[in-house]
């Protein structure tokens, strides 16, 4: 009787342990890797995307929408990324706790210094972004940043646990940041390396590893190019040659490679996110991997 007792206790402890965790649902794969880094048995994190989906244009699911309505904490790369699917899940979910301005709404983007602010905004040029580009979780310095801000709201939002939260984002800032400094001397190599890339999607990785964009396959972003434009970039590049055509695994591959079979530049598909490669399983093997790519697959 008393071993039926205590097995009866120790599951409803092992229960309440469980529902007590906070959800989270984050947008896409970095922001879901970083609040389990930040968060270890405290939190139960969904990623409403994956390394194989564009992340600017996700259907609005019900199964998404169940997801939102039970989260605590949103965390999304914000900047207009999710402008086409987040404002309907966030509607139709209905969940007062996550409603941008409240406590348990994230966005990434607040807290790092966006590139590429336009000048002008005309939807005829493509997908722009107002407050500049969203893609921020490819230069490993706004992850530092992003995870201070992060750690801040989770204790916000679950003040019991705050001593275990800031324990473990000061565990996370010390890997990292030799983790950083240790990928900094690495890409030395690959400075004033000329790219062309597929859509705007590299400009953080580019900024930080000193490398040029010289081209780009898309006229506009989010337009996909016709034979004629393709043929404009290929005739720019009788001028300046590139050491690579960089593109991310969700992307499709055939602009990238009539231009390589027209010019013999290398591709070179990069993971992008967590999940992009079979190596990519994490926020650290995710800038080991892009690093490894760079230097084994770029045309001296």
């Amino acid at each position: 009787m008393l071993k039926k007792l205590a097995t009866g206790l120790l599951l409803l402890f092992v229960t309440f342990s469980a529902s007590a965790r906070l959800n989270v649902f984050a947008c896409e794969p970095e922001w879901a890797a970083l609040v389990e880094e930040l968060g270890h048995d405290n939190i139960k994190v969904f990623s409403a995307t994956t390394a194989q989906q564009d992340p600017h244009r996700i259907q609005a699911r019900p199964s998404l929408i169940a997801k939102m309505r039970r989260a605590d904490l949103v965390v999304c790369t914000g900047a207009d990324l999710e402008i086409g699917w987040l404002p309907v899940l966030l509607r139709r979910a209905a969940n007062p706790k996550v409603q941008p301005g409240q406590p348990g709404y994230f966005a990434a983007a607040q807290y790092v210094s966006l590139l590429d602010k336009p000048t002008r905004l005309d939807r005829a040029e493509g997908d722009v972004h107002a407050a500049g580009d969203p893609h921020i979780h490819l230069n490993p310095n706004n992850i530092s940043r992003v995870s201070k801000a992060l750690t801040d709201t989770l204790v916000a939002i679950d003040p019991e646990n705050a001593i275990v939260y800031k324990k473990n984002r000061d565990d996370f800032l010390i890997r990292w940041l030799q983790a950083v400094e240790r990928w900094e001397q690495q890409a030395k190599t690959l400075r004033n390396l000329r790219v062309v890339t597929q859509h705007k999607s590299w400009a953080y990785l580019l900024d930080w590893l000193g490398i040029q964009e010289i081209a780009r396959l898309e006229p506009k972003p989010g337009i996909p190019p016709s034979t004629a434009y393709l043929g404009q970039v290929l005739e720019s590049l009788q001028h300046q040659s590139a050491n690579a055509i960089l593109i991310a695994n969700y992307q499709s591959p055939k602009p990238a490679k009539w231009l390589q079979q027209r010019t013999g530049i290398p591709i070179i598909m990069l993971p992008y996110t967590i999940g992009g490669s079979n190596d990519a399983d994490n926020l650290f093997r995710l800038f080991d991997t892009t690093l490894e790519q760079l230097q084994t697959g770029v045309k001296p």
